[in-house]
């Protein structure tokens, strides 16, 4: 069976954690231009990014985004 990734999950991560998009870019080095791209769903993020905010966010990688069957 094949996955595809869907949505970003990311706005639920950044409110669950009580965290707004400019403090998770300088976090990880990252302009927030880009967090929001994520976030919109006009970007997807790299693998090396989706470990770094996972780790900052508390979260598995596969939580940053919807799985679909």
């Amino acid at each position: 069976m094949a996955y595809r990734v869907g949505k970003c999950l990311l706005r639920y991560h950044l409110t669950r954690n009580r965290m707004t998009q400019q403090e998770l870019a300088d976090r990880i080095g990252v302009t927030k231009q880009t967090i929001s791209k994520y976030v919109h769903n006009s970007q997807v993020m790299s693998y090396q990014t989706a470990l770094n905010i996972s780790k900052v966010l508390d979260c598995q990688m596969e939580d940053l985004y919807e799985i679909k069957e």
